[in-house]
């Protein structure tokens, strides 16, 4: 069977182990630090999903 050069049968050992140490220290991506930094929309109007939750939650009916 003919096997591709670049995916080798065992993952190098210390280069692997390397670059997980450094995605594991590194912290958040910058982009997923973003999303969470975005602002929430308080407005009732576009947020009408939390609005009937809370409603029925609380009792009351329309």
């Amino acid at each position: 069977m003919n096997k591709d050069a670049a995916t080798p049968d065992k993952p190098e050992g210390s280069r692997l182990k390397n670059f997980t140490r450094h995605e594991r220290e590194s912290g958040l991506h910058p982009a997923i630090r973003a999303l969470h930094s975005r602002p929430v929309s308080r407005d009732p109007a576009q947020n009408t999903r939390a609005v009937h939750y809370t409603r029925i939650q609380r009792g009351w009916e329309v």
